[in-house]
């Protein structure tokens, strides 16, 4: 534990000297008044993974052996570029995915960390996150983790079902996962999240509700439902093809979700986003900075990002994407100080269309506030105040528009996906009537 502790004081130590330097040069200390386009968030992505699971397509690999120091030395190059590129000068929050990023070694988890408080003004209580997997992460290397700079921890528990483990192909048990869990609770007591799967083959509403129980009897203060989605390509779904398991159930998958919702409310959990439950306060930062339509830079192998090149001398928020394969992605790195393989900028209305899709997993929702940082012109109100369409969501209590702006209610929340089907046909009317097409047939 030595070297993560080190380097976790050499983290502070640059975080102390960046500080010093900005005060030389006049801006002043921390700079909480910055304006947004100047603080962002910082995703890294490990790629590795002990084995894939039959569920998974995210962009992961399996692989004979692992160069980290390479990887490492890449992953910091990478951030220092796009630090540089975007101008930002506040990183508020590091989240580092996978992946199974708990395979990784401290020193790399520390390295970035020093790399980015030596580049730009990373907080001391910055929400610094690590994904984990039950048999990658016990108690000891938690702890050296934490000694890296790690503050908070994201478990990828899923089930408690030992049958149900196997079949998503998780290397861990139920006991591997409560063993870890209490690991981590006790290292960092109320900064533990843990995922649940729902919705799985022949999964039914009963037990998995018993599941939740005995979750509750152990977890911290964040817990999020996620429902098993069928991904061509993935194992699970190559069965339900071939008929040898039962393809889900959604209305069970509905129920289950309706009542793990209820559980967790009763349980004195706050549903802040669509599967996102937290109490006493406990949301992940990270996350919301997605929700809101922050900006956010992507490290790593396949990493996604969404930033305005300020420091590039760029205007237009841009979409980027890295390159997936974590080989051919060092290479680029190694030339290019970046592994940017696509890069695409967003029109306003592709913003505003992010904005509300985005803003509305969530129980706040979009306060008017919120959308005129993004529009000033085209309010709320003007968008969906006289659509017929809107009126009748409102009155089926499904939506809410008022003094404090547009969300979905309680009832509304599991149905998103149905409600922006009426919502962004009208942003994008709306939109055209007030910039009429030059073009003519449009």
């Amino acid at each position: 534990m030595a070297v993560p502790q080190a380097r976790a004081r050499g983290w502070a130590a640059a975080a102390r000297v960046a500080q010093r330097r900005r005060r030389v040069e006049g801006t002043g200390g921390p700079p909480r008044s910055e304006p947004a386009s100047q603080r962002a968030a910082l995703y890294v992505h490990w790629p590795y993974c002990e084995k894939r699971c039959s569920y998974c397509n995210f962009n992961k690999y399996i692989p004979r052996g692992v160069e980290e120091a390479a990887m490492r030395k890449c992953l910091v190059t990478e951030a220092q570029t796009l630090l540089r590129l975007s101008g930002v000068r506040r990183v508020e929050s590091v989240f580092f995915g996978g992946g199974t990023p708990s395979l990784a070694s401290p020193h790399t988890v520390a390295a970035v960390l020093e790399a980015v408080a030596q580049a730009t003004y990373l907080p001391a209580d910055s929400e610094i996150t690590l994904e984990a997997n039950p048999t990658s992460a016990p108690g000891s290397r938690l702890a050296e983790f934490g000694a890296a700079g790690v503050n908070r921890l994201s478990i990828g528990l899923q089930s408690l079902d030992d049958t149900e483990l196997r079949l998503l192909g998780r290397t861990h048990s139920a006991g591997d996962a409560l063993q870890t869990l209490a690991a981590a609770r006790r290292l960092f007591p109320g900064r533990v999240s843990v995922d649940l799967m729902l919705g799985l083959p022949a999964q039914q509403v009963g037990p998995w509700l018993g599941q939740l129980q005995e979750l509750l009897r152990h977890c911290d203060d964040h817990v999020s439902l996620y429902q098993l989605s069928l991904e061509r390509g993935t194992a699970l779904f190559a069965q339900v093809q071939q008929g040898t398991l039962p393809a889900p159930d959604p209305e069970l998958a509905s129920e289950m979700y309706q009542g793990g919702r209820e559980v967790l409310r009763e349980a004195g959990f706050r549903q802040y986003e669509v599967s996102n439950f937290a109490r006493n306060g406990a949301l992940s930062t990270h996350n919301w900075t997605y929700w809101q339509c922050g900006q956010y830079l992507g490290v790593g192998p396949g990493a996604h990002g969404r930033f305005v090149p300020q420091g590039a001398g760029g205007h237009t928020r841009e979409a980027r994407i890295q390159t997936l394969e974590p080989d051919n992605w060092m290479k680029e790195v190694m030339l290019f100080g970046h592994g940017t393989r696509k890069c695409i900028p967003l029109g306003r209305l592709e913003m505003l269309e992010e904005v509300l899709a985005m803003g509305l997993r969530t129980d706040v929702g979009i306060t008017h506030q919120h959308w005129q940082r993004f529009d000033p012109q085209l309010t709320l109100w003007d968008v969906f105040g006289a659509s017929k369409e809107v009126k009748e969501l409102l009155e089926r209590g499904l939506l809410l528009l008022d003094h404090r702006g547009l969300r979905c209610s309680w009832e509304g929340l599991p149905v998103l996906d149905s409600l922006l089907l009426t919502l962004l046909p009208q942003l994008q009317e709306a939109w055209q009537q007030r910039t009429p097409s030059l073009v003519p047939g449009g």
